[in-house]
């Protein structure tokens, strides 16, 4: 009876026998030091970071006022100061249609913040922190990043203030919706957890530099979150600064996605299976004035592939405004080029 006891104890507990010492393992004691050296070097990593950053993260509460002239929330979330005299970067969800800005620091003072602009093409903002001499965190190189590589996540999730979690990145070169239908593209996959009040604060390599900022999380999943990278962050802020907004080209049409006949794509050399159709043509815009109609299908620009409007978006996102680019088209059955000129689409002229 003993014996069975010892045997089932044993299967079940990995224990020795009753009555016997397990003796070390060979190589044990080696293999729990080196396990305890990485987690203490993978502990203070973090710790670093945290140190370096976290005084440069904000807690921000966006919204209205009420009769009183007390801020009413209709937002809330995180955001990066940049800049010692107060520039901060967030999403541009955590800020939109907001009247008045309240941020709250590490060390619990709290200050208003004026609204500099807004990129919802790719969840973006800036906004400016009434102070001096503020802590502030740098821009990384997201290119250099790679699947695996340590990710450090600080915000304000549910308004626990100064929240670190740490995760991998997972993936690069994601694509998401941003809330006017463009496609933000370059978005980076990580598994720091993240809550809702973490959108618009910082995601952070083991150097303690930014390279994303945390914009959308999948609800009922685990570990996917999704950051907007630190060299898209670094344009839009560019542009905001120097302009007040960020510019983009502006043809002046409005399109559709279709798809092409295999025998028309043959006969004229296409490869993939869409086009895109014009279905409407803004009155003296630059696609008026270089002759494009409706029911035209666009199918290059500057010989660059268009099959989509996502690809058409691309192209004039990174197309400078006032140079012509050719325009490929096709009417009926005949393959086309025309010039246009991009205009600043805000302007529209």
């Amino acid at each position: 009876m003993r014996k069975d006891i010892e045997h089932v104890l044993q299967f079940i507990t990995g224990a020795p026998p009753l009555g016997r010492a397990r003796g070390p393992e060979p190589g044990g004691s080696r293999k729990a030091d080196d396990d305890a050296h990485l987690l203490d070097a993978y502990s203070k990593a973090v710790i670093s970071v945290v140190e370096k950053v976290g005084p440069t993260v904000v807690g921000i509460f966006a919204g209205g006022v009420d009769r009183e002239g007390a801020l009413e929330q209709q937002g809330a979330g995180s955001g990066v100061i940049l800049t010692p005299d107060g520039y901060v970067l967030t999403n541009d969800h955590v800020v939109s249609g907001a009247r008045r800005y309240q941020l709250t620091l590490t060390d619990g003072s709290i200050t208003t913040a004026t609204l500099v602009g807004t990129d919802p093409a790719t969840d973006l903002a800036v906004i400016r922190a009434d102070g001096s001499n503020l802590p502030y965190s740098s821009l990384g190189d997201s290119l250099l990043l790679k699947a695996g590589q340590l990710t450090i996540a600080i915000g304000n999730p549910l308004g626990f203030q100064s929240t670190v979690s740490t995760g991998v990145v997972s993936a690069l070169g994601r694509a998401l919706r941003s809330r006017d239908g463009r496609l933000i593209e370059n978005v980076i996959q990580h598994t720091a957890p993240l809550n809702p009040g973490n959108s618009g604060g910082p995601l952070v390599n083991s150097s303690g530099l930014v390279i994303g900022i945390n914009t959308a999380i999948i609800f009922q999943a685990q570990g996917i979150g999704f950051a907007i990278p630190s060299n898209t962050a670094r344009w839009v802020v560019s542009e905001i600064l120097t302009h007040g907004r960020v510019r983009r080209g502006y043809l002046g049409i409005a399109g559709t996605t279709r798809p092409i006949t295999r025998r028309l794509a043959r006969f004229h050399n296409l490869d993939g299976e869409s086009v895109v159709e014009i279905v409407s043509v803004d009155p003296d815009s630059p696609a008026r004035r270089a002759g494009l109609h409706l029911g035209d299908f666009i199918v290059s620009m500057n010989d660059v592939r268009v099959g989509s409007v996502d690809d058409l978006h691309r192209f004039l996102s990174d197309w400078p405004i006032g140079e012509p680019v050719r325009i490929g088209i096709l009417r009926r059955t005949d393959l086309l080029e025309v010039e246009a000129v991009p205009s600043d689409a805000k302007s529209g002229r």
